[in-house]
């Protein structure tokens, strides 16, 4: 089964991810990790990649596909694959379309958590971490014993400044601006489920293990 995974910021989609990834024994496929892993390896497109990061340039979108192509030909996605970040744009999806083809494979559903902005507002400011230990918690949902203070070490915790209202808000503009064209490309193929990101997590693995068993039941909105 190929997935593409859609989640705004606070939507819980790092946590459905490693579901998948551990129930269905299919690996992760992160466009900054391939970049990263391919930059080690030293290999030819990793290179070329190194060359314009190094400039301060951003990688094309040829390149990116070409590491796709290359990391979902590999073994251990013969069995299938999640796509997460990628694809961001129309041309992107429409490329990935054209080159999944080509290599005799497809995407089978894509998957879209969809979390009310408010609670996403909420979840995302929230956070507080711990300068000294690293350890996170949550105004809300993972109170410390004492209020501002790391259970663990005893530093005062902070907020992170990507978690301050106004930049979390931001960053959900910006999702929304990158996602919403894409989501209706993939409903027009009849790829897009949407599952609520709200509730528990295990009833929203339950909703997505019924979308990939089955091939596809649940909300098409």
């Amino acid at each position: 089964m190929n997935v593409v995974l859609f989640g705004p910021p606070g939507s819980g989609k790092g946590t459905q991810a490693q579901f998948i990834v551990e129930r269905y024994g299919i690996p992760q496929i992160s466009t900054g990790d391939m970049l990263r892993a391919a930059v080690r390896a030293k290999s030819p497109l990793g290179d070329m990649a190194k060359s314009i990061m190094d400039a301060g340039g951003l990688v094309s979108d040829d390149i990116v596909l070409g590491l796709v192509k290359e990391r979902v030909s590999q073994e251990d996605c013969e069995s299938g694959f999640i796509l997460d970040g990628f694809p961001r744009t129309i041309p992107q999806a429409d490329a990935l379309m054209s080159l999944l083809d080509g290599i005799g494979k497809k995407i089978d559903v894509v998957i879209s958590l969809d979390v009310d902005t408010q609670e996403l507002i909420n979840r995302l400011s929230g956070r507080r971490a711990c300068p000294s230990c690293g350890k996170g918690y949550h105004v809300v949902y993972n109170k410390p014993a004492r209020e501002g203070v790391c259970d663990s070490c005893g530093a005062s915790l902070v907020q992170r400044d990507d978690d301050s209202e106004q930049t979390v808000i931001n960053r959900l503009k910006v999702y929304e601006q990158q996602t919403s064209s894409l989501k209706s490309y993939f409903k027009d193929l009849g790829l897009l489920y949407s599952v609520s990101g709200s509730g528990s997590i295990s009833d929203i693995q339950s909703h997505v293990c019924t979308i990939i068993d089955k091939g596809g039941i649940g909300d098409r909105s």
